[in-house]
């Protein structure tokens, strides 16, 4: 790798960090907003999203701008890592606008003690993408490898928030507005630790190139007819 390039790769990765910086404050942000019933918070997470839109866009410019110039497998890994990361920081940003913007819809309705612990829902999140990030920056793959099955645990709280919630709504309808707009509040915090755990997966494969998406999966073989198409035989193209 030339001097040059070192320096280009070393801008791509800082500007990678200022957009992954800018997408977890949004999302600490807006559970700030849900806490505090501030709107105003809320609203400067919907406005600043679009600086987040702008670094993914320049992120993409420029892995294409340096892809012509890469020669060697660690430095396309790098460069396709970046590209996937910062979809996957985009995404962060984005969930943070949907809670902003259920927040501004719950906080038009009269308070109520909040069905579910979302703070704490926010901390496990936000702190699989704080310290996918970390496990990136620091080059620490085992970091990285030990964050993924922690989205299991998100996964179920989610689910578990989602059955309070809709006992609640059972139990007293005229909490059915409040308790939809908390739903989505906690599939979007358990949507970005799913995609804190893409991070961690992602920064394993850039140092230790090896893929582990999926690799709890059973996966089956392809010559088993149940998985195959209707019409189609194994080994038999559908060409």
């Amino acid at each position: 790798m030339t001097s040059h390039l070192e320096k280009e790769i070393a801008e791509l990765k800082e500007r990678l960090l200022t957009m992954a910086n800018l997408a977890e404050a949004a999302a600490a942000k807006a559970i700030r907003a849900l806490v505090e019933r501030n709107d105003e918070l809320a609203r400067e997470v919907i406005a600043e999203d679009a600086i987040v839109d702008r670094f993914e866009v320049e992120i993409d410019e420029q892995v294409i701008t340096l892809l012509s110039k890469a020669l060697l497998a660690t430095d396309l890994r790098v460069m396709t890592v970046t590209l996937k990361l910062s979809h996957d920081v985009e995404r962060v940003a984005d969930e943070a606008t949907t809670i902003a913007r259920r927040v501004i819809a719950l906080n038009a309705e009269p308070p109520a003690r909040l069905a579910v612990d979302i703070p704490r829902l926010s901390g496990m999140a936000l702190a699989m993408l704080r310290e996918a990030l970390d496990a990136f920056v620091q080059r620490q793959p085992d970091k990285a490898r030990a964050i993924v099955p922690r989205d299991k645990e998100v996964d179920a709280l989610n689910k578990q928030f989602h059955r309070d919630l809709t006992r609640r709504m059972l139990e007293q309808r005229g909490s059915i507005s409040a308790c939809l707009n908390l739903m989505v509040i906690s599939k979007s915090l358990e949507r970005i630790a799913d995609h804190a755990a893409n991070v961690a997966e992602e920064v394993v494969f850039l140092h230790e190139a090896q893929d582990i998406r999926h690799a709890g999966q059973t996966h089956l073989a392809l010559t088993d007819r149940a998985v195959l198409p209707p019409g189609i035989k194994p080994g038999i193209s559908a060409a």
